[in-house]
């Protein structure tokens, strides 16, 4: 028996069979065209490879995390172009759901919990969206411009563990346009800016530690539902500057700033 760690990437088609009962030709059509121009180019150019397409159902494998996720985002925000002059009701909207685990390797299919939870996990994006496991979560790290909201601890069907499901927010929060805007949507509550932490080894590759640690912070203080936090990216914008804390502050309109260092 083989096995090996791999990135599994479950994907399928939102309200597949009410769209097959109202047209099954143009719905076929349709599926086979996004699937043609964009989702296997896509999985291409982010060294994929596609297991088994299983009717509106298609299951893919990468080596590497981040690919994958990117791999996911990018083929949603494809679909939101490409459905943009299409009406709701007969949109081809893919829900896609990423895991990491240990797979059984047999004649090019794999097999195993790695691919079950996965496929769990898709259940739980909306349509044109895409959820994660905890430890897809971790492995990308900040490695891609994209903001994860934790969706807590869930019971997948079959699976005897609870799973950490995290969902992909595709569209940032714009900004406010002046900060009069942001300390009024603010006022009703503290509000807090966690700005990235300052690596204070000799090693440039602890980078990535200290960032995930501002990261985890940030998601930690995002739990409170009493506590305007600023998001992860508007803060990092900041990273490596010199500015006052004063002057974040009163540029992101918040109450309180939060500073460290790792070493």
């Amino acid at each position: 028996m083989k096995r090996r760690l791999t990135t599994i990437l479950s994907a399928d088609v939102a309200g597949y069979s009410r769209l097959m009962g109202t047209n099954e030709a143009e719905t076929l059509a349709a599926l086979t065209a996004h699937r043609a121009e964009l989702v296997d180019a896509m999985v291409a150019d982010h060294q994929g490879r596609i297991v088994k397409l299983i009717g509106d159902g298609m299951l893919v494998e990468f080596e590497s995390v981040v690919s994958a996720v990117d791999c996911a985002a990018k083929i949603q925000k494809g679909m939101r172009a490409r459905n943009s002059a299409v009406p709701a009701d007969r949109r081809i909207e893919f829900r896609i759901g990423v895991n990491i685990g240990d797979v059984i390797v047999e004649n090019d299919d794999i097999f195993g919990d790695g691919v079950n939870i996965a496929a769990r996990i898709e259940s739980f994006a909306k349509p044109g969206g895409v959820a994660v496991s905890a430890a897809v979560r971790e492995h990308v790290g900040n490695r891609l411009d994209l903001i994860f909201e934790d969706a807590g601890e869930q019971l997948l069907k079959n699976i005897e563990r609870p799973v950490r499901v995290y969902n992909v927010v595709l569209d940032a929060p714009q900004a406010a346009s002046d900060q009069s805007d942001r300390v009024a949507a603010m006022a009703h509550k503290p509000s807090i800016a966690v700005l990235p932490f300052n690596n204070m080894s000799d090693d440039p590759a602890q980078e990535y530690f200290s960032d995930g640690i501002t990261e985890d912070i940030i998601t930690d203080l995002s739990k409170i539902s009493g506590l305007s936090v600023v998001a992860r990216h508007t803060v990092f914008a900041y990273k490596g500057t010199r500015v006052t804390a004063q002057r974040v502050a009163a540029e992101l309109g918040v109450s309180f700033l939060l500073e460290g260092s790792v070493r």
